[in-house]
């Protein structure tokens, strides 16, 4: 089915920013547009969103902006959603003008397409498996005490058929050892695992969860009692340390950023915060000193595979940005708690599965903080100083999946660097296990009793969409390779570099051996003093790809995992590296398609994505709840500017800093960092 129908004349309030995040009165909107489009028709919202706005459109419009001339007409506001027609059961996207309140299209999905899970439908589930009478029954073979209860963590159901059409969920159970809000119930999961269709809550089938090595399952037999491993504070054996100091960070003058609604200024940046349902946080038009950077920076995708062989463990692999949706899970953040110092918050919106905007509070925080030198050198004729600390802006967004959490932060600096910083924590996700006998597997590790924690990976996508002084730009790697053992290299030391250009769609390995770095140019813009175009240089994650055999499903689904490198041409639509439907997918249609076009990428308008992750076989160390563990990715000016961007930053000081002194009656108080002459470096007499 395919619809292309005017809406009704409904009026609009004034329009946002093209990068702007969707507002309450624009889901409203969508919501009047569609049921005028489908009068009688009862619908179920899945995603009411803002769709990225066309590219070519948009572009004079952030030019004139930043070139400070006459604005021209913005570009179409366009809105879309995903819905479910009650009345045929059909899963149906939708694209509207805001502008003009219109539909543009409607088209049915194809059959086995499943639009990502909706926090509504999830509560649902949770419902419908708590209340089913062969759920039930499994609880009560469980004999627990009383005070014990059960919950369970309905999870998507994943891929191993590629004719399975039912949408499902497959619900893991925990047993609950007390009523409190922190009770890790990770600890104590249950050898059963029902399995429900999400429209007709029909219990498919009653999986029986493996406690051995082994596949072999047995009926739930009762409980024989095991301890919780806890984390909250209040729950935990021993003491609480005494022993830490109060931590404050104060900026008694305030920010050095201003806001202006999304739009950012600090120092020579400028930038604008984006907000979806999907990806979460978006960074748009990013531009330093007024000159353009890059046009949008995104996380794309993330894929959990596990790797535990016994089923129904094998389905388990979770895309938690396509599947459900980073901004859906943003947390609400907590001033001296999630953020620290002077905090600008920003807010977002979702929809109910009614069509009613729900307010994201407060799920991306931004602030200053100070992170070491930025450079320094003594003089070491006279002990003179030049001491610069490294100023970043971070703005942050933390997303819980269930028992995970993830912390994503861009971080600017004084320097033209932009790093994106992944954080993961949280609580494992955790199968019984019988290890009272010593017992192990190869593919987990015990964290507890009756508990083991899987291996599994978490791999990333990180989206850069560059426009380095122009959206024509090139993606080319350059790797250091030994000169020739000739005449011109006598002393055989030489080394000197090698370029590679991308100039087709497709992909490339890391080499580290080679030094192998990636950058992006515009060969339209020469620098003059290097005498080659300007560029920025990607400092990738080295991390493992994939495991998963390229046989199996789970591989299709998730190939923009098996290389660090990818680069296609840019295509509206195109912004997820799995594609856009991953729920229940059976092979994806994202990067590994689009690359196969074989399109001109030189001196183009260009994509380039860095596969990157985590390989995390658990720790004991990792329970009842995870230390962060970090991964990290550089964009750094290379041959942009003619010099180091950051020397006008101003030289640092203790009268600027204010820092204070640990009282020690036998030292005299240290001369300022700063000042001329403060250390006097030792002079070498130069020897002839």
């Amino acid at each position: 089915m395919s619809l292309a129908a005017q809406g009704p004349s409904l009026a609009t309030s004034a329009s946002p920013h093209p990068f702007d995040p969707i507002r309450p009165q624009e889901i409203r909107l969508a919501v009047r547009i569609l049921e005028a489009a489908f009068q009688g028709v009862k619908l179920r919202y899945n995603r009411i969103d803002i769709h990225e706005p066309i590219k070519k459109d948009v572009i004079p419009y952030i030019e004139a902006e930043r070139l400070r001339k006459p604005l021209p007409p913005k570009p179409a506001r366009l809105l879309y959603s995903y819905f479910y027609r009650l009345d045929t059961g059909a899963w149906c996207k939708a694209l509207m003008n805001a502008d003009t309140a219109s539909v543009i299209f409607v088209k049915e999905l194809p059959e086995g397409v499943q639009p990502p899970v909706d926090i509504d439908e999830l509560a649902v589930i949770e419902e419908v498996c708590m209340k089913h009478p062969a759920v039930q029954a499994e609880i009560a073979k469980l004999q627990l005490p009383p005070g014990m209860t059960v919950c369970n963590d309905p999870w998507m159901y994943g891929t191993e058929s590629l004719t399975e059409s039912r949408r499902m969920f497959q619900c893991f159970m925990y047993m609950v050892e007390m009523d409190h809000p922190e009770n890790n119930h990770y600890s104590l999961p249950c050898k059963f695992s029902p399995v429900f269709d999400a429209f007709t809550h029909e219990l498919i089938r009653m999986d029986y969860l493996p406690g051995g090595s082994d596949a072999q399952t047995v009926e739930t037999q009762p409980w024989k009692p095991v301890k919780a491993v806890q984390y909250a504070h209040d729950l935990q054996d021993e003491p609480i340390r005494t022993d830490l100091k109060p931590y404050i960070v104060q900026q008694p003058e305030g920010p050095s950023f201003s806001v202006d609604g999304n739009f950012v200024y600090w120092q020579k940046w400028r930038f604008r915060v984006g907000f979806n349902n999907r990806e979460g946080m978006v960074l748009y038009n990013v531009t330093y000193d007024n000159r353009s950077v890059f046009y949008r920076l995104a996380v794309s995708e993330m894929t959990v595979p596990y790797g535990d062989p016994r089923a129904p463990y094998h389905r388990k692999q979770a895309f938690d940005v396509g599947d459900v949706g980073f901004g859906l899970n943003a947390n609400q953040l907590t001033l001296g708690c999630d953020c620290l110092g002077h905090i600008k918050y920003f807010d977002g919106y979702r929809a109910d599965c009614k069509g009613n905007p729900v307010l994201l509070k407060n799920i991306i925080c931004m602030h200053e903080q100070d992170n070491g030198l930025q450079h320094k050198h003594t003089n070491y004729r006279s002990g003179a100083a030049t001491v610069v600390r490294n100023r970043q802006l971070v703005l942050q967004m933390i997303c819980t999946v269930a028992n995970y959490e993830y912390i994503f932060a861009y971080i600017f600096d004084q320097a033209a660097n932009i790093e994106l910083e992944v954080r993961a924590t949280g609580i494992l996700s955790t199968v019984p296990f019988d290890n009272t006998n010593g017992e192990t597997v190869k593919w987990g590790t015990n964290v507890g009793p009756g508990v083991m924690a899987p291996y599994h990976q978490h791999m990333f996508s990180f989206r850069i969409d560059p426009a380095l002084d122009g959206h024509k730009n090139t993606v080319y790697y350059e790797e250091s390779v030994p000169l020739p053992e000739d005449e011109k290299n006598p002393w055989l030391v030489g080394y000197t570099t090698e370029q590679t250009v991308m100039d087709k769609a497709g992909s490339a390995d890391l080499d580290i051996s080679r030094n192998r770095v990636f950058k992006i140019r515009n060969d339209n813009v020469i620098n003059p003093i290097t005498y080659k175009p300007i560029s920025y240089k990607l400092h990738p994650a080295p991390s493992q790809m994939l495991l998963q055999s390229s046989r199996a499903i789970g591989y299709g689904r998730a190939e923009f995992a098996t290389k660090p490198i990818w680069v296609t041409r840019y295509q509206d639509d195109e912004l997820y590296a799995a594609g856009e439907f991953t729920n229940q997918s059976r092979r994806a249609v994202g990067v590994e398609t689009w690359s196969k076009r074989n399109d001109p990428t030189e001196n183009e308008d260009v994509v380039l994505w860095h596969s990157f992750g985590i390989t995390h076989n658990p720790r004991v160390e990792d329970f009842p709840v995870m230390p962060m563990e970090r991964i990290s990715v550089m964009l750094r000016p290379d041959g942009f500017f003619t010099k180091n961007p950051a020397v006008d930053v101003p030289q640092s000081s203790q009268s600027f800093n204010k820092s204070t002194l640990h009282p020690d009656p036998a030292a005299a108080a240290p001369p300022s960092c700063c000042s001329a002459g403060s250390s006097k470096a030792k002079l070498y007499k130069r020897m002839d």
